[in-house]
């Protein structure tokens, strides 16, 4: 079965630094999209960045581009998200999701738990 797990989120002050991660299983993320969103209280959820192994394509929300980079560990099947200069917009629940097929333009049906993140001082 497909699943995925989230796991890294916590308290960081503005300006730090975290790295979230997802763990897949029930199949490759060589070989499909994968992306991370997130979702504050009041907000609409917002997709942040999406890669494929099948294309190598890699995409960022405007909000977080410069800041956020994702990679994947192939051998691990995980997916990361590190994020740098943290605002404290960019507190939410993030959470890893893909469309099990290879493309990020595709919408994502199969979703993590989530992670928290809070930015503040």
């Amino acid at each position: 079965q497909v699943r995925l797990a989230e796991s890294g989120g916590g308290l960081v002050q503005p300006g730090g630094s975290l790295r979230l991660s997802c763990a897949a299983s029930g199949f490759r993320l060589d070989y499909y999209a994968i992306g991370w969103f997130r979702q504050a209280p009041g907000k609409e959820r917002e997709r942040v960045s999406c890669t494929s192994g099948y294309n190598g394509h890699i995409e960022y929300a405007d909000s977080v581009k410069g800041r956020f980079t994702i990679s994947v560990d192939n051998a691990k099947n995980t997916v990361y998200l590190q994020m740098s200069s943290l605002k404290p917009e960019d507190t939410a629940v993030y959470y890893c999701a893909t469309p099990l097929t290879h493309f990020c333009h595709h919408e994502a049906d199969y979703w993590g738990q989530g992670t928290q993140v809070t930015v503040s001082s």
